[in-house]
């Protein structure tokens, strides 16, 4: 499902008219993208709740399939390619021959607010995750400890203020994770994938220290960390920041063509692409 770019405004996406039922769980729903746009509000934990295809562990209902079948009786055409946007260079991979499990939420660039809910750690087959460029405020939820598939997420440019949760150490596959310019205070985990995450990934939060920030920690139990003071709660968070990865969704052919960057980290090679059958 994408929005992308569509200048919409509104409090909450469902206001554009879609009509679904009060108990459907959205089976089939793996992609959303309402990046670029004007939404503004919280984010509903309640929608979060009915998104039953990210939380699944039934990996019998993925199976591979070769990129140019074509589906009788289906609008889609079964045509995929990969992009890359990294440092303003654009790298495209066309033709890619498998599906893979990709399970992607990009709310970036809009102004919501508000708290990140815990309930967006029950999505455990979730792979990206972008909500920078918002409004949001509270704590890093360390129910997003959970997320074992997670391998990208940017929280950049938000207000979110805390320390960042030591269990998120445990999200081994994760090989991109931007905090900066956030309101954040208190040690940089140090282990396991952290150790290996760039200094810009952290930067813009004046209470940070670590060794990526080459900021030492002192009396970390006793010391207040000065959160960073934002410019200002209602400021326009703009719509081109420095994103290293977009997640994009492009009808293609009275189709869908799906494309999706991330970090340089992102190892490309690995990557293959899905389709979800639901009878």
């Amino acid at each position: 499902m994408s929005w992308r770019c569509s200048g919409n405004f509104g409090a909450e996406p469902q206001n554009l008219g879609i009509r679904c039922p009060a108990t459907s769980t959205f089976p089939k729903l793996h992609i959303i993208d309402l990046s670029l746009n004007h939404f503004s509000g919280s984010l509903p934990a309640k929608t979060i709740q009915k998104w039953k295809s990210m939380e699944s562990s039934n990996d019998s209902q993925l199976h591979y399939e070769d990129s140019n079948k074509v589906w009788v009786g289906r609008t889609m055409n079964d045509a995929y390619s990969f992009t890359i946007y990294y440092k303003r260079m654009v790298m495209v991979y066309d033709n890619l021959q498998k599906f893979y499990n990709l399970i992607a939420i990009d709310l970036s660039s809009n102004k919501f607010n508000g708290e990140i809910p815990d309930v967006m750690g029950d999505l455990t087959r979730l792979v990206l995750l972008n909500l920078s460029n918002n409004l949001l405020r509270g704590s890093i939820p360390s129910s997003l400890r959970k997320l074992s598939n997670l391998e990208a997420s940017d929280l950049s440019l938000n207000h979110l203020s805390g320390r960042i949760p030591l269990q998120l150490v445990e999200l081994t596959f994760m090989s991109y994770f931007n905090v900066s310019f956030n309101n954040l205070s208190g040690p940089i985990p140090q282990s396991k994938q952290f150790g290996t995450f760039e200094s810009s990934f952290f930067e813009g939060n004046q209470g940070l220290c670590g060794n990526q920030l080459f900021k030492k920690c002192k009396d970390i139990a006793g010391l207040p960390f000065a959160p960073h003071s934002a410019s200002g709660d209602d400021e326009d968070s703009g719509f081109l920041s420095a994103f290293d990865w977009k997640i994009v969704l492009i009808g293609y052919g009275g189709g869908l063509l799906v494309g999706m960057a991330t970090g340089s980290t992102f190892d490309h090679e690995t990557i293959a692409w899905f389709k979800r059958v639901c009878w």
